[in-house]
């Protein structure tokens, strides 16, 4: 699907090009749905074609907290120690 939106140009800054206003949207589009836990980090990483690592760097940038809570870590306490049991 592509979406377009339209922006009135007087709140554009001049030193931003089409293609940088594209990415912050997009950028902008996956925090929020991020934050909304509408995405996981999985598919933002897939979305903005970076890597997980680099999508922890770039949430961390826009302030973004990590959707990870205590049943997460009870899970992958529980997965470390199968492995370890092995």
């Amino acid at each position: 699907m592509e979406i377009t939106v339209s922006i009135p140009d007087k709140f554009i800054p001049v030193s931003m090009g089409d293609t940088d206003l594209s990415r912050q949207m997009l950028e902008a589009y996956a925090i929020e749905n991020y934050r909304q836990e509408k995405m996981s980090l999985g598919q933002i990483a897939e979305l903005l074609g970076l890597s997980i690592d680099a999508t922890h760097a770039f949430l961390k940038d826009h302030r973004t907290s990590l959707n990870y809570d205590r049943e997460d870590l009870a899970r992958d306490r529980r997965t470390i120690d199968m492995f370890l049991k092995r």
